[in-house]
């Protein structure tokens, strides 16, 4: 068969879980819900950080950075997903395909850095806390934050641009969303620039982050285990554990999508994106907030004004 570029297809059907009917409903009160919870709790975490004084501190500029790029991941994908999920036509024109394959590669990889940024912020503070403030200065952050960002939409770019030019021989697309793994498989030959691409953006911004995230709590546990006292390890051991949980989760299920054999089960796929795209979100909030007393005092303090605020437009 004649092969098209991307480019020549004016929509895709996207297959997501129509094998499975009986499930599509739920699987909407599901997604939904995790959905509102995301952006929910995520966008209440970048309110607070932002408005309260206390929480102006490198740790809370770049969960805020983290939240932020939570709320773009799921939105670049869930609510087609929600849609499909209703209708029996489940198609996406071509525009929409490219931008939701860019953002969920840039989001992801965005991610990735800046997930080794926070690992590097916490060995600073545990491990050289009276040098904190000067390396982990304002100025630092910000550009730490920056680069985060165009180091995740630069090789989202490059990625999306080889992927557009691949011929296709269909537009049906196996997945719930336009996943570039999932709109490769519709290649008619293989490309081996995409596959080089692929791997070696696959190696710097999943293995290489992971190293040095592994090798400054190699460095963070040394220090902690040499504090005296318990309360002392505890603390140290508290300010860790959220960053902690969350790479376990985040790094689990990325690279259990963009590592394993290309010959596995389509549906896996499917349930490991859908743990990757919405689970892993909707929890950092949870996770960063539950054994965090600054992020709930400040929460409850929002709260408060908000209440108040309400109390005095009613009278």
């Amino acid at each position: 068969m004649q092969g098209e570029n991307l480019t020549t297809w004016s929509f895709f059907f996207l297959e997501g879980f129509s094998r499975y009917p009986k499930l599509e409903i739920v699987l909407f009160v599901f997604s939904l819900g995790m959905y509102l919870i995301t952006i929910l709790g995520n966008s209440t975490l970048i309110l607070i950080t932002i408005l309260e004084p206390r929480l102006q501190t490198p740790m809370y500029l770049f969960l805020g950075n983290l939240s932020f790029m939570d709320v773009c991941y799921t939105s670049a994908s869930i609510p087609t997903l929600l849609v499909n999920l209703l209708s029996s036509q489940k198609t996406i024109i071509f525009s929409g395909c490219a931008v939701q394959m860019y953002l969920s590669l840039a989001m992801g990889s965005v991610e990735c850095v800046l997930l080794a940024v926070m690992a590097y912020d916490r060995y600073v503070a545990i491990c050289n806390p009276l040098r904190y403030p000067i390396v982990m200065n304002r100025q630092v952050c910000v550009q730490m934050a920056t680069v985060s960002w165009v180091t995740g939409c630069l090789t989202a770019l490059l990625e999306t641009s080889f992927a557009l030019q691949i011929p296709l021989c269909g537009n049906l697309i196996n997945h719930f969303t336009c996943e570039i793994l999932a709109v490769l498989k519709l290649a008619c030959t293989s490309s081996l620039l995409m596959d080089l691409t692929m791997l070696v953006v696959s190696v710097l911004l999943l293995p290489v982050p992971m190293l040095l995230i592994c090798i400054s709590y190699v460095f963070i546990l040394s220090t902690i285990l040499r504090i005296s006292s318990a309360e002392g390890r505890s603390k140290a051991f508290s300010t860790c554990g959220a960053h902690l949980t969350v790479v376990i989760l985040y790094y689990g299920a990325a690279l259990s999508m963009y590592l394993k054999p290309s010959s596995s089960s389509s549906e896996v796929d499917k349930i490991i994106s859908l743990l990757y795209g919405m689970l892993t979100p909707m929890l950092n909030p949870i996770i960063y907030s539950l054994r965090n007393k600054e992020v709930k005092d400040a929460m409850k303090k929002l709260l408060g004004k908000m209440s108040l605020h309400q109390t005095h437009e009613n009278l």
